[in-house]
């Protein structure tokens, strides 16, 4: 495992109850703490690459043309889509 450095917090009770389930009684309060900050990590570099290809979409003219044919076609069929 790469050189760990030493950090200090302060946890309020909503914080220190959510360590102890990331902890699960097999974790350290250390490992808890890096797994949590890992975990949050990839959940917001998703959440960025996510936004980033709605972007993309949004932006595409061929992509919106071909969904406006797409609702068209379907209001066309009647019924509720």
């Amino acid at each position: 495992m790469p050189r760990s450095r030493p950090l200090s917090v302060r946890l309020d009770d909503d914080a220190l109850r959510a360590l102890e389930v990331v902890a699960a009684g097999r974790l350290s309060r250390s490992e808890a703490i890096r797994t949590a900050l890992l975990e949050a990590a990839g959940e917001r570099r998703r959440q960025s690459d996510l936004d980033a290809e709605i972007q993309a979409v949004a932006a595409d003219a061929a992509d919106r043309a071909a969904k406006q044919e797409i609702t068209a076609f379907m209001e066309s069929l009647g019924g509720t889509w």
